[in-house]
């Protein structure tokens, strides 16, 4: 063979067997990548395969991107549901526990990282509440008081969604229930207060129109039935003043109201009331008014010692004491009267309830007036306290903080 050809052919071999290491070379950096891409960058090589590496970088450049998009909506819709009020849960095909919020763990006691994957019916073994799971109809939810906090109401609702999941909502309406409570009990107590009044009203009319009475006993009978009338109304404006005292907004603080001309007011109609059946003294400490709207307070501190005075035998005495810093101030309603157990105490304003129902009856009391006296503090920022023995009397104390309280300005 020609020296020059066979030269030539060993030297493409040559070119061959470098162009084809590079390859098989550049080739290896590619299988090697591929193996675990995650872990190592993606190769750089030069010629051809420059292009082919800048290609699968650009690839992985957007993969990690779209990595990390999904990733940061991941974390926000977990953030999300773990600040829903309510608690969620989510359900595989099999009602096996996949996620939960926060508020479902504390409203069922599960844990996501120890009981994901476990049956909820497992979890929660509320005999209602798995017969509401097996029968798979989830139009309605169904309620639940947990074992471990029975004082707890919950509501629970299967939602199906996806391919076979399901989202357990779990709310919290004991305040609801409370609230409903509350509603019934006050449509029975108003029902229940008027009923009386209105079966004499209706008792002596049947009789006055039937039976051919005298004069004297015609008058005797209609003045039953006005007082019957008279006690109606005082419900309704008691219910009204209440109503109204929930409703509206707050009194402003700008408005000052004269302490000493409204306990003096106080006074006078406790001394009505009293018609001289007992000692009533006023006792003012301080040179303060209050800021707040009159109305409110004269109705509180005016059914604060009208009860004084109706619960206290003839011969007692009633003091009512005004004691006011630039710290706060106090209002004190202090009797001689009959008492009250201790158990009662924490009762009484609640709307409609008696300690003794004859004696509120023969004062003419309604039974609402410690609630409104209740809600007209509160409107105030002021809160009411009550210590009582029975047999030793009873001291109502409404304390109202620094910032109701308003020097008086005194002109020369």
């Amino acid at each position: 063979m020609n020296p020059a050809v066979a030269a030539l052919l060993a030297g493409l071999a040559v070119l061959a067997a470098v162009w084809l290491g590079y390859h098989i070379n550049n080739v290896g950096k590619l299988r090697r990548w591929l193996a675990r891409p995650q872990r190592s960058p993606v190769p750089e090589a030069g010629g051809s395969w420059d292009s082919v590496f800048a290609l699968l970088y650009r690839h992985e450049r957007e993969h990690t991107r779209e990595k990390r998009r999904l990733v940061h909506l991941v974390v926000r819709s977990a953030q999300a549901g773990r600040a829903l009020p309510d608690g969620v849960v989510i359900l595989d095909g099999s009602n096996r526990v996949e996620w939960c919020n926060d508020r479902a763990e504390s409203y069922l006691g599960i844990d996501r990282r120890v009981d994901a994957g476990g049956p909820i019916v497992n979890l929660v073994r509320d005999p209602e509440f798995v017969r509401y799971v097996e029968a798979g109809v989830f139009s309605e939810a169904v309620g639940l008081r947990p074992g471990r906090n029975p004082s707890l109401a919950l509501s629970l609702k299967l939602i199906p969604y996806g391919q076979h999941r399901k989202l357990l909502l779990c709310r919290d309406v004991t305040q609801e229930e409370k609230v409903e409570t509350m509603r019934r009990d006050f449509v029975a107590n108003v029902s229940h207060e008027l009923r009386t009044p209105l079966t004499v009203l209706s008792g002596f009319l049947e009789t006055v129109q039937e039976l051919d009475l005298d004069r004297e006993r015609t008058h005797k009978y209609l003045g039953l039935m006005a007082g019957q009338a008279s006690r109606m109304q005082r419900i309704i404006e008691d219910l009204l003043e209440l109503s109204a005292l929930e409703s509206a907004p707050a009194p402003e603080r700008d408005e000052r109201v004269r302490i000493a001309p409204l306990l003096a007011h106080t006074r006078a109609q406790a001394e009505a009331i009293s018609a001289g059946r007992h000692r009533i003294s006023l006792q003012l400490e301080g040179d303060f008014d209050l800021a707040g709207a009159e109305s409110e307070l004269t109705s509180a501190f005016g059914n604060l010692a009208g009860n004084a005075v109706n619960y206290t035998p003839s011969g007692g005495e009633v003091r009512l004491v005004w004691k006011a810093t630039g710290d706060g101030a106090t209002f004190t309603v202090e009797d001689s009267g009959i008492g009250i157990a201790a158990d009662q105490i924490p009762r009484l304003t609640e709307r409609f309830y008696r300690v003794d129902r004859s004696r509120s009856r023969e004062t003419g009391g309604t039974g609402l007036g410690l609630a409104i006296v209740k809600h007209a503090l509160a409107r105030h920022d002021a809160r009411l306290e009550i210590e009582s023995e029975p047999g030793k009397g009873s001291r109502f104390t409404a304390h109202f903080p620094a910032r109701r309280v308003v020097r008086v300005e005194h002109t020369a």
